[in-house]
């Protein structure tokens, strides 16, 4: 059978032995030689000194152009931010220019297949596994996805596996780690039964120095163990999720014994050692600084996952007393990282002697024709399938103010769960409990117009791939779920000035982590401190009694433990739906012609200081 690039490239990442092909990414093995111009010289036996530069972006998101498809328009935010694969490519030519091709190696830290309509698109619409749609059907093939498509253009190196990568489940996966001229890795993915890589861990990338020995980059790919909670229905049984210090502790000896000169981890985990979930899983979600920290030999990390901007942060290593460089380059394409890597050839081989750190902003280039042309099909393609009208509205609703008040079009979110889940529990042994429901506010811009609705109004009130669950809470259990919601509210005293800018995501509570219990009315007292701040919880008008019992709606993500809310995950759960609950949304306007917010508007929550209404 012969050896295709493709196979050549994953089985070179699995045994971190192999190079690449000449021609499949910008510093590889069988390319011309680096040049040496700007690098001290021995006596006639080759450079002394020599740099190389590594390249490095996360989060993407599904990011291809500077365009957001739940507005129409091309991206913006309040800093005129840009994003996309695109203006990456731009910034990525200009400093391999700057630097040479043979010297610049182009890397990812995960989460690249989620996040956008238009990667949506070609997971559940017209997905590339061709199993959906009209994709392959009569002989046709289906499509390649369009971050592929850029990736292979740009020449990526590597990229590790983000959490988001699993949301679509291991058969969309494993289908774009196909359709990737470079390596997927991820040495804390390990199959379920036999605890072997379930990816490859890492792969090594072979610089040619003219005159002088090779330099060998190791490049170690880690996930996050998250994964394990947050897409438990996707990888339960499949796949299990080590922590990136234990692997990170075998696999960078195994670099350098393999003769790496030069080791970068790929991490799809943050900074500071924090964690969402509890103590669900023994290992910590935000990971980077400990394995810089704990784990020896590893020269530079390119961190991921939380979405943050952290041009450089130096760690110093516990076990060698060496610096280890950071950097985060913010998400969707924002910022590009580079790390230029000075060595020094000394007995034989080659040393890292310093290593710099910096971010490149895309709003400052134009993006790169090439990338445009490429996706433009795919792109035109789903531009046209989130305009199409699905119904309409009878009052303009909006989420500005919905992290710190009741409004329509969180309510709206809740009703249609609520709807949803009583409808598919009739019939059952749960049919009579009355039926409650949580949502979030995931985007402040969210809204849907008066009159004409589109697909792309009723897609961007939930951006995100979760499912609808249902699960059994008593009254009591539901009040701790309100108390331990609350915690987004900075304590705010009686009569002090209330700045709303100010008001919300205490502790770094994120919005999407602050949820809206749609069924009961209560208040939130936000001069009480945490875990006191529920008052005048009532259900139909009486105080809620805490013995009684309900049905959650709940999406897949908090179900599994996802924020770590209380009682939620460690309750059997008494229904689910495989589909988005974007679609169920989407499909409940389609079938009602009409959203009216009088129908399921009203206050059910507010907030209070001493008891006094704060709004």
């Amino acid at each position: 059978m012969p050896l295709n690039r493709r196979t050549f490239l994953n089985r070179s990442a699995a045994t971190g032995a192999g190079v690449a092909l000449a021609g499949a990414a910008g510093a590889v093995a069988g390319a011309a030689p680096a040049q040496a111009h700007d690098e001290g010289r021995g006596h006639g036996h080759g450079p002394k000194t020599y740099s190389l530069r590594v390249l490095g972006t996360t989060d993407l998101h599904g990011h291809v152009f500077n365009w957001d498809y739940f507005t129409d328009k091309e991206y913006d935010d309040s800093t005129h931010n840009d994003v996309g694969l695109a203006k990456i490519s731009t910034l990525v030519e200009q400093a391999r220019a700057e630097k040479g091709c043979e010297r610049t190696l182009l890397i990812d830290a995960g989460d690249i297949i989620q996040g956008t309509q238009l990667s949506y698109y070609y997971a559940r619409v017209e997905p590339i596994t061709g199993t959906a749609g009209t994709a392959g059907k009569h002989g046709k093939r289906p499509p390649v996805h369009p971050m592929a498509l850029a990736m292979n253009h740009m020449r990526y190196d590597a990229a590790a596996l983000g959490n988001h990568e699993f949301n679509y489940g291991i058969p969309v996966l494993r289908k774009f780690q196909e359709q990737c001229d470079f390596p997927l890795l991820a040495a804390n993915a390990v199959d379920a039964k036999t605890l072997k890589p379930a990816f490859p861990p890492y792969t090594i990338k072979r610089i040619r120095v003219e005159g002088g020995q090779d330099i060998k980059v190791g490049i170690l790919g880690l996930t996050n163990p998250g994964i394990a909670i947050w897409d438990k229905a996707n990888v339960q049984g499949k796949m299990a999720f080590p922590g990136l210090v234990e692997q990170a502790k075998i696999y960078v000896p195994k670099l350098r014994a393999l003769g790496c000169d030069v080791v970068i981890c790929t991490d799809h985990s943050g900074l500071d050692g924090s964690t969402s979930y509890g103590d669900a899983l023994p290992y910590p979600e935000n990971a980077s600084s400990l394995v810089a920290e704990q784990v020896p030999g590893i020269d530079a990390i390119l961190v991921g996952h939380t979405h943050k901007e952290v041009a450089s942060r130096t760690v110093v290593n516990t076990v060698s007393g060496k610096n280890v460089v950071l950097s985060e380059p913010l998400m969707w394409g924002m910022r590009l990282s580079v790390f230029d890597i000075g060595l020094e050839f000394s007995r034989g081989r080659w040393s890292v002697t310093s290593v710099v750190a910096e971010v490149r902003n895309a709003n400052a280039v134009a993006e790169d024709p090439h990338v445009v042309k490429l996706v433009k099909a795919e792109h035109d393609k789903v531009v046209a399938y989130v305009n199409q009208v699905v119904g309409t509205c009878t009052v303009a609703m909006a989420a500005t103010e919905a992290p710190y008040k009741d409004t329509p079009i969180i309510d709206f979110i809740n009703a249609v769960q609520s709807q949803t889940v009583k409808a598919a529990l009739a019939g059952t042994e749960y049919a009579a409990l009355p039926v409650l429901s949580q949502a979030a506010c995931f985007s402040r811009t969210a809204a849907i117009p008066a009159g004409q609705v589109s697909l792309r109004d009723v897609a961007g009130l939930y951006v995100y791939e979760n499912t609808l669950d249902a699960r059994v809470l008593t009254g009591a259990q539901v009040k701790d779920y309100l108390e331990f919601s609350a915690k987004y509210f900075v304590q705010t005293a009686a009569g002090s000035v209330v700045d709303v800018s100010k008001l919300t995501n205490a502790d770094s509570t994120p919005d999407y982590n602050y949820d809206v219990v749609g069924g009961v009315s209560y208040e939130i007292d936000i001069a009480k401190p945490v875990g006191s701040r529920i008052a005048n919880l009532t259900f139909q008008g009486a105080p809620l009694d805490p013995a009684a019992k309900f049905v959650l709606a709940v999406n897949n993500y908090r179900a599994n433990g996802g924020g770590n809310f209380p009682h939620v995950a460690a309750t059997p759960s008494v229904w689910a739906n495989s589909d988005e609950i974007r679609n169920t949304i989407i499909a409940w306007v389609k079938a009602n012609g009409s959203i009216d917010p009088s129908a399921f508007g009203g206050d059910s929550w507010k907030l209070t200081r001493d008891g006094v209404p704060l709004f």
